[in-house]
């Protein structure tokens, strides 16, 4: 017991002892007063405390953030975010893009600059056909599909709009048999898009009040002949596709699978917005030796002529179309209206036939297209006679089915030395007094130069060269309650 508590006495010592001399080694650390007991967090160990992490920047709506990369330039970034925006070329969105981000200079961007782009989509455009009576006025030019879908396209449409102009024709599928839009067909394969958007392209048109007429070259099909040759027109002689003047362009008018094609692409037009179908070279070969054609008709249909082919293939393009509240138009020969034997025979073009399938019938009657025709030897320099007879005979062999005469004018210099804007004016006030409603101008090269200068003065000489109907009054009248779409 005594030892125990002599151990105690001397452990009390020394602990006494070691604290004075804690005292005496660091007097400032023994002046603070005792921690507390408790857990101290780890952060609070470190000095200051953590930044915390930035939430991601979110982009207003319908806009998209970029950071850029080096090497991007404004219409690198614009061609990869096009087809998600509402802008219909990529130099249309390149000019958004600089109009709401002040740092975009010159043609390379600094690398990682935060970019806005704008006009961002939450879906597809979906757009629908506007409809209209069949003698709706149509203004209208035509584009093919390269020129459609490129900027300079975009200024011939807005130019149109502000000279008078209410319609477009553009291809979609042209005379070579190239397709501009998006299509997917078993025929078809892989295949250049001009207008890479069909349903933006056609909400374009509807935005400046145009009426949206899709052209589609038919049976004259160099694409699918090459492709496809069990397709093709036959040598009598060979077995081997026909040719005409040694050309291998002509597909078979009288096989289905060839007929299903072109409906297959126009229901996707008219799905994607287009307000009429205009189907061009519906015939067949006119030209080369006929009598080595062969055609798929004449063994499956030994009693039909062409005409009969031509017709049939209407009947059921017509019943597949009118559904969808589209027109349906006809490009013919202008020649077709002084319906020879020869001429009927070799085409298939029988208008009498032919006016029963289809809303609008557009001859095609160019006045420098009448090769020695009425002992005039410069036809292209006598608008008024052409015009003005050709018209009359349309309107004798289509009157009572309803249809309208819609004529192609000449818009292009070719064998006449007085083409000119009075030149476009005697054309279309020749039309229109023979019966015509509207107008189609063509040149290959969209160049239209000459319409443009005609238009206001026709424009404004009211009720004289043409009614003057607007797309946004007519789908007005379309969207009230007591309009009856045509049948």
């Amino acid at each position: 017991m005594f030892r125990r508590q002599g151990l105690n006495l001397f452990l009390v010592i020394a602990v006494a002892a070691f604290g004075f001399a804690l005292i005496h080694l660091n007097p400032v650390d023994a002046a603070v007063e005792p921690q507390s007991s408790k857990l101290v967090p780890a952060k609070a160990t470190i000095g200051s405390p953590a930044s915390p992490i930035p939430a991601p920047r979110i982009p207003p709506p319908g806009t998209a953030f970029y950071q850029t990369k080096r090497g991007d330039t404004a219409i690198s970034v614009a061609r990869h975010y096009l087809s998600q925006t509402s802008y219909l070329t990529s130099s249309e969105l390149a000019e958004a893009m600089r109009g709401v981000n002040a740092n975009m200079q010159g043609t390379f961007l600094k690398p990682n600059q935060e970019l806005v782009i704008p006009g961002i989509l939450d879906a597809p455009i979906a757009e629908k056909a506007i409809p209209v009576a069949k003698d709706f006025e149509a203004r209208s030019i035509y584009l093919t599909g390269l020129m459609a879908g490129s900027d300079r396209g975009v200024n011939i449409v807005k130019r149109w709009r502000e000279v008078g102009g209410n319609a477009v024709v553009f291809d979609i599928k042209d005379s070579d048999g190239t397709v501009n839009v998006a299509f997917e067909h078993p025929l078809i394969g892989a295949h250049k898009t001009y207008i890479r958007d069909l349903p933006k392209y056609t909400r374009f048109l509807h935005s400046q009040g145009m009426h949206a007429i899709a052209r589609i070259a038919m049976f004259r099909d160099e694409r699918l002949v090459v492709s496809h040759p069990e397709l093709a027109v036959k040598s009598k002689k060979t077995g081997q596709p026909w040719r005409e003047n040694g050309k291998l362009v002509w597909t078979d008018p009288s096989r289905v699978e060839v007929q299903e094609y072109d409906i297959a692409l126009a229901l996707a037009a008219a799905d994607a917005g287009a307000d009429e179908i205009q189907f061009d070279y519906v015939r067949f070969p006119a030209e080369g030796d006929q009598k080595d054609a062969g055609f798929n008709f004449q063994t499956k249909h030994p009693d039909w002529r062409r005409a009969d082919v031509i017709a049939d293939f209407l009947r059921r393009a017509y019943a597949s179309l009118h559904p969808k509240g589209v027109l349906l138009s006809l490009d013919v020969f202008g020649v077709m209206a002084w319906q020879r034997a020869p001429d009927l025979a070799h085409t298939g073009q029988d208008i009498v036939r032919m006016a029963k399938y289809c809303d609008v019938l557009s001859p095609m009657i160019y006045p420098s297209h009448f090769f020695g025709m009425d002992g005039i030897a410069r036809p292209g320099d006598e608008p008024e006679h052409f015009i003005g007879e050709s018209m009359d005979r349309f309107e004798k062999i289509t009157a009572g089915s309803g249809t309208v005469i819609r004529p192609w004018l000449q818009a292009f210099a070719w064998r006449t030395k007085t083409y000119s804007p009075k030149y476009i004016e005697v054309q279309v006030l020749t039309a229109k007094n023979k019966g015509g409603i509207g107008f189609l101008f063509w040149n290959a090269n969209n160049d239209y130069t000459k319409p443009y200068a005609a238009m206001p003065e026709m424009k404004a000489a009211k009720g004289q060269y043409f009614r003057g109907d607007e797309l946004k009054a007519v789908q007005a009248q379309v969207n009230g309650a007591n309009v009856v779409l045509p049948q």
